[in-house]
């Protein structure tokens, strides 16, 4: 039988950091044309954005997993 809790919390911290990301990329795309930027130096800047972004998030899972492996927890699917 499945544990459901840790699939929800994914699930969760999966929508949550993809909201985030879609606001935090809007919103510098939105003050970069008050400042009168040019679309592809937003666009870059939005896929750095995205891809510093991503990186945290393995880095969180990676961290999360190595604190779960120390605490004794059984992370193996069955």
């Amino acid at each position: 039988m499945i544990d459901w809790v840790p699939v929800v919390f994914v699930a969760f911290k999966a929508l949550i950091f993809g909201t985030c990301m879609f606001f935090a990329i809007k919103w510098h795309y939105d003050q970069g044309k008050k400042k009168g930027m040019d679309t592809r130096t937003l666009l870059r800047t939005g896929g750095k954005l995205a891809a510093a972004f991503v990186l945290a998030l393995l880095l969180v899972l990676l961290f999360t997993f190595g604190i779960a492996r120390m605490l004794g927890m059984d992370l193996s699917l069955p």
